[in-house]
């Protein structure tokens, strides 16, 4: 049976550990990994006399002494999980010392090797598998670290805080000791030990500090860091002048791995990252690359304060720091990107994933009520939805008042292991308004509905809006109480001005009136701007209003919304149509496209989010059963139909913004290329072979990435030799670049070609693939679980090819098996035939000897629900 942990059951811990001194003498066998732990009693502790009970996982203990006096076998327990001396007193000084082998660590926590380096993550339990502790974020301690490690193969000896000495030893090898003055838990504990190439750098805080800056980086690629650097220094600047936060150190790392389970992980002053949000240069990134190392790098820092300076109680309230800093980050990279890319991609972002996850048997509210493998938690609802939330209460408040709210927060709680009623406690406190059924956010899971519906009244000059909410039963939660939330509203004139600007409408009952007066002419409402809340909202709108918000409304996500809600709707009535007749599309959506393309003065940014179909896992939100076939050959169709009768229109959108001038990432030249590569795309689609040939002409002519991988994208669902080539050229030329590869894995798993499958299973064995690298797998077989046309193949074979590698990844990192397992367990929304075949695959990895906490979770909620 396994064990369920509670946040009803959250107690205080029995012991404090006020301080920590570790010391990892690193070698290619066994490590030695010593401790000193100062320890108090507790006297919050609700068991005075209580054991000490240590977390430890695959530590050899060699030794274990209280005041100096070394323990005999009888005075302590060591199991599987724990060590355990049951006597002992108030105060005292633990010593212990274990051996490890992080160079046999796959599960990438701990202590382990990528590549030729050693480096540590802890979040969330991956600190007990360095050393016996108590591993809980409530516990903070002021650590000392001293490494030793041969200096010749480890030249750079990194951990928290601040370089207090360094010296040579007389063996050949060296020893440093490092001192964090803050308080921190152990998950933010960082150790590296390696040789990098070394980028540095200064930053010097509105208060006149001068905090030092080195980024490190695997060796040849000290080329790729620059960017990086300067986003972090960006984001710095940035924290201040936004949310008054200074950074505390002296000094500020950055290192940068290739083998990393996450993006990347905030330690204190010492950040490790996944070598993705890293490295950087014209010719090997993205646009959406540099956009994403910006916002990640961001993100680490800014949890300087929404995490690290102020923590998290227990793994329940993850989001009070993941969260919190997820919209941080957004508002970042929202000031420095264009406010439509930010907020449209955000929200797209959202409804593809976390609206998937409330629709699945694993929906749980932005704060867990239970887990087995916490592990589990760090989803897009903690994150994606989490951030929403208090998106929400920055909404309501209005941003000074946040601000408010935020400052006292900081000023409260710095040092301190809080929760999530703290922070909403503080809002509270500084805008003097009653957040309690605002709460119901972080305690209900699923997402709502709102069911809008207008009336005008000619003759009184009003318009009314009735709003209903409700939400659909989750695992767990059949019923739930009103959500207190903020509903953006504008009125929209036939001719496209507005007649009534933002209102922004409290929502909190189930159902709730609002009239607008003096309204001169019947309006268009402008629902949800800036998408105000995580919420789905229906509106019984004509396709001529959708047409007229889409080319006039004021609010830029409004403008998208309706663009999507126009497309949603024409394509899901393709879904339903009888097909025994010949699918058809309304000219009122090819006459909209039209004048979309031919407006030069729509910002291009936003053009190209328009002019951008909905996703087929979206399209799927809309069915109950989802018919896969049909929504891919629904939303084929429309496109299909939009490139053909539009051709002239997109080659000419094309030739316009073609730019053989030298890459700048900026915000002109990012828009010019995603709406170039788009029109690219919609041609090719055409299938006539020119485009084809126009395709290769751009890839051969591309001095930047981003055009490299417009022309491969467009060419990737493309039945003709151009593909073959292009892949190709393509592999050859960037081979002993790793994460380019990647994007070569991904382009092939995510194509919708008859023979997708069996390429994926050949990259399996090909030599630029490991199944060990979370980036390899992510990119291949991840990518392929969200391939809907070819993971959800009618006879089964995509199912069984995912429960394969499941099973393979599992007991060597568990963490990735969860995530490579997600897409089969949402099996409750499709159709009979095709739930069988997921249930089998489920039921398959369900009965692996050993299977771990991780998967079997996952797999156990799904096959109960």
């Amino acid at each position: 049976m396994r064990k369920i942990h509670y946040l009803k059951d959250y107690r205080p811990a029995d012991f404090n550990i006020d301080s920590i001194h570790i010391h990892v003498d690193l070698h290619e066998q066994n490590t030695i990994v010593k401790t000193v732990l100062n320890i108090k009693r507790n006297g919050l502790a609700k068991t005075p006399q209580a054991s000490l009970v240590l977390d430890g996982e695959d530590l050899e203990l060699r030794r274990v002494s209280i005041d100096g006096r070394i323990l005999s076998a009888d005075q302590y327990e060591v199991d599987a999980q724990h060590l355990i001396i049951k006597e002992v007193p108030d105060e005292f000084i633990l010593e212990t010392e274990v051996f490890i082998q992080p160079q046999n660590n796959s599960r990438l926590s701990g202590l382990y090797k990528s590549r030729h380096n050693f480096c540590t993550q802890c979040e969330s339990h991956g600190f007990r598998r360095i050393t016996y502790y108590l591993d809980r974020p409530d516990v903070m301690s002021r650590f000392t670290t001293t490494i030793t490690a041969d200096k010749k193969e480890y030249p750079i000896l990194l951990s928290n805080g601040n370089l207090i000495e360094e010296k040579e030893l007389s063996d050949g090898r060296h020893w440093v000791h490092w001192h964090d003055p803050s308080l921190k838990p152990a998950y933010l504990f960082a150790l590296v030990a390696g040789d990098f190439d070394l980028l540095e750098d200064s930053f010097t805080t509105q208060s006149g500090g001068v905090v030092s800056l080195k980024m490190y980086l695997e060796k040849g690629f000290r080329d790729q860091g620059e960017f990086a650097l300067i986003a972090l220094k960006n984001a710095m600047r940035w924290d201040e002048e936004t949310f008054g936060r200074e950074y505390d150190l002296n000094i500020y790392m950055i290192v940068a791995v290739s083998d990393f389970n996450m993006g990347a992980m905030e330690n204190k002053g010492l950040n490790i990252f996944n070598t993705k949000y890293i490295l950087a240069s014209p010719e090997t990134a993205t646009d959406q690359d540099y956009a994403a190392i910006e916002s990640v790098i961001g993100h680490e820092y800014f949890h300087n304060w929404s995490g690290n300076r102020v923590t998290c109680r227990d793994w329940f309230q993850i989001t009070l720091k993941e969260g919190l800093t997820v919209l941080r980050e957004q508002l970042f990279s929202t000031d420095r990107t264009s406010p439509a890319v930010a907020r449209i991609d955000q929200v797209n972002i959202l409804r593809n994933r976390q609206f998937l996850e409330d629709e699945g048997p694993n929906a749980h509210p932005v704060r867990p009520e239970s887990y087995i493998e916490i592990n589990n938690f760090y989803t897009s609802t903690v994150y994606l939805k989490g951030s929403e939330v208090i998106r929400m209460v920055r909404t309501l408040l209005g941003p000074e008042l946040f601000r408010k709210g935020m400052d006292l927060y900081f000023s409260r709680h710095d040092g301190q292991a809080v929760t999530t009623e703290d922070f909403i406690q503080a809002m509270a406190d500084a805008s003097q308004r009653d957040f309690s059924q605002f709460c119901r956010w972080y305690q209900q899971s699923g997402t709502p509905r709102l069911e809008v519906g207008g009336e005008y009244d000619a003759e009184q000059q009003t318009f009314t809006l009735t709003v209903k909410q409700s939400c659909p039963p989750t695992p767990g939660q059949p019923e739930k109480l009103p959500f207190h939330l903020p509903l953006v509203t504008g009125l929209i004139a036939a001719d496209g001005h507005d007649l009534h600007g933002n209102n922004i409408l409290e929502i909190t009952k189930t159902e709730q009136k609002f009239i607008f007066k003096n309204i001169t002419e019947k309006p268009v409402p402008s629902l949800l701007r800036n998408f105000s809340a995580p919420v789905r909202l229906s509106y019984p709108y004509q396709l001529e209003d959708l047409a007229l918000l889409m080319k006039h409304d004021s609010d830029v996500l409004a403008r998208w919304e309706a663009a999507q809600l126009f497309a949603v709707s024409l394509l899901t009535g393709l879904v339903r149509e009888n097909r025994s007749e010949t699918l058809q599309l309304p000219s009122i959506w090819v006459e909209t496209f039209s004048q979309l393309l031919m407006d030069r003065s729509c910002d291009l940014h936003l053009l190209t989010r328009l002019l951008t179909l909905p996703t087929e896992n979206y399209l799927a939100l809309n069915f109950n059963p989802i018919d896969v076939g049909r929504i891919h050959e629904a939303r084929e169709f429309g496109k299909l139909q939009l490139a053909q009768q539009l051709e002239p229109q997109f080659l000419s959108v094309y030739h316009h913004y073609l730019d053989s001038s030298a890459y700048t990432f900026s915000n002109e030249g990012m828009a010019r290329r995603s709406l170039k590569n788009l029109c690219l795309s919609y041609l090719v689609n055409t299938h006539k072979e020119l485009y084809a040939d126009l395709a290769i002409e751009q890839y051969k002519a591309s001095n930047n990435m981003t055009d490299s991988m417009g022309a491969l994208l467009a060419l990737n669902n493309y039945e003709g030799e151009q593909r073959a080539w292009i892949l190709n050229d393509f592999y050859q030329k960037w081979q002993n670049q790793p994460l380019i590869i990647n994007k070569w894995l991904a382009l092939q798993a995510s194509s919708q070609l008859p023979d997708t499958l069996a390429q994926v299973k050949k990259l399996l064995i090909h030599h630029a693939f490991s199944m060990s690298n979370p980036n390899n797998v992510y990119n291949l077989i991840g990518v392929f679980a969200a391939n809907m046309i070819h993971f959800h193949a009618m006879d089964g074979s995509g199912y069984q090819f995912i429960a394969d590698q499941v099973i393979t990844i599992d007991p060597k990192n568990p963490q990735v098996a969860a995530r490579v397992v997600e897409p089969l367990t949402r099996w409750q929304k499709f159709d009979s035939k095709n739930q069988e075949l997921m249930k089998n695959e489920l039921q398959r990895i369900q009965s692996q000897p050993q299977i771990s906490n991780d998967v079997y979770e996952l797999v156990n909620k799904s096959l109960s629900s």
